[in-house]
């Protein structure tokens, strides 16, 4: 069998995966931990297995090494940036995990900027003023999480410039050992890019809310709201440093297309 041939039945047989993975998530979304994240558990363990799978056979940036510390913290720390700022439903949040753990593609991401303002709009408050209320704790709750990311961030960009530096020294290491080092930094940079990425999507969808709020119900609260989202791009601009310009295109993240609630298919 040729390369080719046999690349395009490992890509076959990922799509069968991750279909079935999609249908057993769902009843399986109940394994949830604190504030919502995944919760340490085999099903759970699988999933984060079969993503990196998945990712070695669309010949993204997975590697097998073992998560350092840092590495895990950082993880843990994107895991509200790459899930939606407020959920439609169950299918909706199975298939932006699925695309975190990335058994899908990123660019598998729901790319509808009215999602946020959707949710916002169809729960119910007593009064309009508390709508804005739940906007600005929700902006302000992401700038918070920002420097402790950003933090991590630098830690594992500095470990990883200490990995590349002791390459040429270490003589016992094999090709392989190697190819899953440089593996390792490009993950970890794609995901600091994806995070800065999926950050500026928010904000988008903050300020459509924010903006068709104010005018179906406008108030003084819209001020407040304004002020926050001011803080979240501030804070976001924490993350610019990490990397250089143009690296989420590097890593294939591309901006996603707004076509409602359809994925956007493209390859990473």
């Amino acid at each position: 069998m040729s390369p080719a041939a046999m690349r395009h039945r490992l890509e076959r047989g990922g799509t069968r995966i991750a279909s079935l993975l999609v249908l057993a998530a769902l009843a399986a979304c109940a394994q949830e931990g604190d504030f919502g994240r995944p919760a340490p558990s085999a099903w759970n363990g699988l999933v984060e297995s079969t993503g990196t799978l998945a990712a070695r056979i669309r010949e993204e940036p997975a590697s097998a090494f073992a998560l350092t510390d840092d590495e895990r913290i950082l993880r843990d720390r994107a895991w509200r940036f790459l899930m939606p700022a407020a959920g439609r439903d169950a299918f909706t949040d199975v298939l932006a995990n699925l695309t975190r753990t990335r058994v899908l593609p990123p660019t598998w991401r729901l790319a509808d900027e009215a999602s946020y303002s959707d949710t916002l709009m169809s729960e119910a408050f007593r009064s309009p003023v508390s709508r804005y209320r739940r906007l600005s704790e929700d902006v302000v709750a992401d700038g918070r999480l920002i420097p402790p990311f950003a933090a991590a961030a630098a830690r594992v960009a500095g470990a990883d410039a200490l990995r590349l530096r002791s390459l040429p020294f270490v003589r016992t290491l094999e090709d392989d050992d190697v190819r899953e080092a440089a593996m390792r930094v490009a993950e970890n940079r794609c995901l600091i890019a994806w995070v800065r990425l999926e950050t500026g999507a928010r904000i988008g969808r903050y300020r459509f809310a924010l903006e068709h709020l104010l005018i179906e119900v406008p108030t003084a609260e819209a001020v407040a709201a304004e002020r926050s989202l001011g803080f979240l791009e501030a804070r976001r601009a924490l993350l610019d440093p990490l990397l250089p310009v143009g690296a989420e295109a590097r890593c294939g993240l591309v901006e996603p297309v707004a076509t409602g609630s359809r994925p956007v298919v493209a390859k990473y």
